[in-house]
């Protein structure tokens, strides 16, 4: 087994993991579009809480393992590699600087609100659209890159994939957003509502 080889598995295992840390933002996201009561938030943005330092040790072994693997198959950066390592060094500082502050001002937002339904301001801080549309243009973005691993193509045809992965990603974080969960596709009913149910 060779060093080259180790390294091959650890920048797998940090693309996986950065994927996994946008996964549970989007799960999250779904579930929180969905929610009725504010317990259902917290419990939400606490699963939230996991994607932050397991997406930036994801990133850290993505870039050294790629950077080193890059470095010794040849001695200039290939044109994919440079779209791919410029991309990814835009994308994450730039995502996180639009993600931790919504999520803050939802995290205390549901501290702050009591027990029960949601408040119109939670309910409006939920649907924002800039936090859905980052997330849903991250995970476009790292489809882009895990071609661009697979394939290897040229600077043209690299570029041209990560232009139209963030064009998609913008559009459908934009077209997801104003969608709005119609009455009764809450993730579970209210107390009072199972009451009379139980009831009748």
């Amino acid at each position: 087994m060779s060093i080259y080889s180790i390294v091959l598995f650890v920048h797998v295992v940090g693309a996986i993991g950065y994927c996994l840390g946008i996964g549970i933002w989007l799960f999250a996201l779904i579930g929180l579009r969905r929610a009725q009561r504010v317990e259902q938030v917290r419990a939400l943005i606490h699963l939230t809480d996991l994607s932050g330092p397991f997406s930036g040790i994801s990133v850290l072994l993505l870039l050294a393992a790629g950077l080193y693997m890059a470095f010794t198959e040849g001695s200039e950066l290939s044109s994919w590699v440079l779209v791919a390592l410029i991309s990814l060094i835009l994308m994450v500082p730039t995502s996180a600087a639009f993600i931790v502050p919504q999520r803050r001002a939802l995290d205390r937002l549901a501290r702050e609100a009591p027990d029960g339904e949601l408040s119109p301001t939670l309910k409006q801080r939920i649907h924002d659209p800039v936090l859905l549309t980052v997330v849903q243009t991250v995970a476009a973005l790292l489809l882009g890159l895990i071609f661009l691993m697979t394939t290897r193509p040229g600077l043209v045809i690299s570029l041209v994939v990560m232009g139209v992965a963030l064009a998609l990603g913008l559009a459908s974080g934009v077209l997801v957003s104003r969608m709005r969960p119609t009455p009764g596709e809450g993730m579970s009913a209210s107390p009072e509502r199972s009451e009379s149910r139980s009831a009748g």
